[in-house]
C-alpha cells in the first residue's frame, strides 16, 4: 500500500522509521543471541521479539532481515574452505539488500502490519494513505504472507518476516499466524514484535523464542536519540526517567512537550497541601483546547508517574536519585516521607486512573477530568 504523507501505523511520528536505522543502541546481548544461534546452525524459525515500547525492538528486526537477506546461512564454500562466520549483524548501506529494503522493495521480505480502516478494499487503500489505520491486523493480511511465502517458495531464497506488532494480531488473524509456525516454511525466518507477550496466544509464544530487550539507560537513550535526529539539549537523564528507558516514549514526550507539562506538575505540587489554583486551573484548560486529547492523555499519563513516584518514595525512605524536574526531591521527601503516606499515593493513583479512564470513555470535560484530579491529589496530601 502507498503510505501517502502520513507515518505508517509502524512508525513513532518525529523518529524515522525502524528500517531506516541501522545502528542498535543499548541492546547488544540480544543482538549477539541471535547471531549465536545463526552461527551454530541452530536458527529457530519463530522469534519473538519483546520489551517494553520504543526500546529497539522493530530496529533490532530490521537488522536481523536485512542480515539474513544479506547473509544466507549456506553461502557455498570459498577456495579455502568454508566463509568465516560473520562476527555483527552489520550490513553496508551500499549493499544491493540493505538499498531493497529501504525501498520496501526487497522480494525476500513481508511486513505484516496494520492496514487501512475499512471493510472493502478500495476503502482501506483511500484510508491507508490518509493516515487512517485498522485498529487490528486482521486475517485478510495474514491471508497476504501466506501468499508470499507460497509464490516465493520457488526461488529458493531465504525469507524473512516482520509482524509488527503481533499484540494487534485479532482472534482470526492469530490463529492463521499459529498455522504457519506450527508448520514453519521452509527458509524461513519470522520475527514477531511485542510490547506485552502475555496478551499473546500462549501457542505462539510456545514456537518461538524469546528475544527480551531492556529498558534504555540515560547514557543509551542520549546515543539513540541523537541517531533519530531529536534535540535533547540537558534533559536527556529527565526524558529517560519519565519515559521509562523508552526511546519511542521519549520521542512523544519531546514531541508534546512532556517536559513543561511534568515541570508544570511538579511545581503545582510544591504548594501542596494548599493548591495553586489559578496554575491547576490553567494546565486544565491547556488539555480541554481542540485537538488536544493527546496531551490530555499524556498529561494523565504523568501524573501517574509521578503518584507512582511518590509512592516509591515513601516506601524506599528517599526520593529517585535522578530528578525528572526541578524541586522534585524536596516535594517529594517532604509529601511521602513514611511508607504509611506511600500506601496513600498508590491509593490515590489507582483512584485517580480509575476515574480517568472513565472519564475518556463517557467523554468527560477534559478541564473537569484534570481538575478533579488535581483535587485529589491536594485531598491526599493534606491527609
Amino acid at each position: 500500500m502507498s503510505e501517502g504523507n502520513f507515518p505508517p501505523p509502524d512508525q513513532i511520528e518525529g523518529a524515522p522509521h525502524p528500517r531506516e536505522t541501522s545502528r542498535l543502541i543499548g541492546q547488544g546481548a540480544a543482538e549477539q543471541a541471535f547471531l549465536d544461534a545463526r552461527n551454530s546452525g541452530r536458527l529457530h524459525h519463530g522469534w519473538l521479539i519483546s520489551g517494553p515500547r520504543g526500546v529497539g525492538k522493530a530496529t533490532l528486526a530490521w537488522r536481523i532481515a536485512r542480515f539474513l537477506l544479506a547473509t544466507p546461512a549456506d553461502e557455498a564454500a570459498g577456495l579455502f574452505g568454508d566463509a568465516p562466520k560473520p562476527e555483527t549483524m552489520d550490513i553496508s548501506a551500499d549493499h544491493p539488500v540493505a538499498r531493497r529494503l529501504l525501498a520496501g522493495s526487497d522480494p525476500g521480505l513481508h511486513l505484516l502490519r496494520r492496514g487501512g480502516a475499512g471493510k472493502n478494499e478500495s476503502d482501506r487503500q483511500k484510508n491507508y494513505a490518509e493516515g487512517k489505520y485498522s485498529r487490528e491486523i486482521r486475517v485478510d493480511e495474514v491471508r497476504e504472507l501466506a501468499r508470499f511465502i507460497h509464490l516465493s517458495a520457488a526461488d529458493g531464497g531465504a525469507r524473512v518476516v516482520i509482524i509488527d506488532c503481533a499484540d494487534e494480531l485479532n482472534t482470526q488473524a492469530a490463529n492463521a499466524l499459529l498455522k504457519m509456525l506450527e508448520e514453519p516454511p521452509a527458509r524461513t525466518t519470522m520475527l514477531l514484535i511485542s510490547h506485552q507477550p502475555s496478551s499473546l496466544l500462549p501457542t505462539i509464544r510456545s514456537r518461538c523464542r524469546n528475544l527480551r530487550l531492556p529498558p534504555l539507560g540515560p547514557d543509551d537513550m542520549a546515543t539513540a536519540l541523537a541517531q533519530a535526529g531529536v534535540d535533547t539539549g540537558d534533559d536527556t537523564a529527565a526524558l529517560a526517567e519519565l519515559s521509562g528507558g523508552s526511546v519511542g516514549e521519549a520521542v512523544r514526550l519531546v514531541n508534546l512537550g512532556g517536559l513543561q507539562i511534568y515541570r508544570e506538575l511538579i511545581t503545582i505540587c510544591n504548594t501542596l497541601p494548599q493548591l495553586d489554583r489559578p496554575r491547576a486551573l490553567k494546565l486544565a484548560e491547556a488539555s480541554a483546547t481542540r485537538g488536544a486529547g493527546d496531551r490530555l492523555d499524556l498529561l494523565l499519563s504523568l501524573t501517574d508517574i509521578m503518584l507512582a513516584r511518590l509512592a516509591r518514595t515513601g516506601t524506599m525512605g528517599a526520593p529517585a536519585r535522578i530528578e525528572a524536574a526541578p524541586n522534585e526531591a524536596t516535594m517529594m521527601a517532604r509529601l511521602s516521607g513514611s511508607p504509611a503516606k506511600a500506601r496513600l499515593w498508590a491509593e490515590c493513583a489507582s483512584e485517580i486512573s480509575a476515574r480517568a479512564r472513565h472519564g475518556r470513555a463517557v467523554n468527560l470535560d477534559p478541564a473537569a477530568l484534570v481538575l478533579d484530579t488535581m483535587f485529589r491529589i491536594r485531598n491526599t496530601a493534606a491527609s
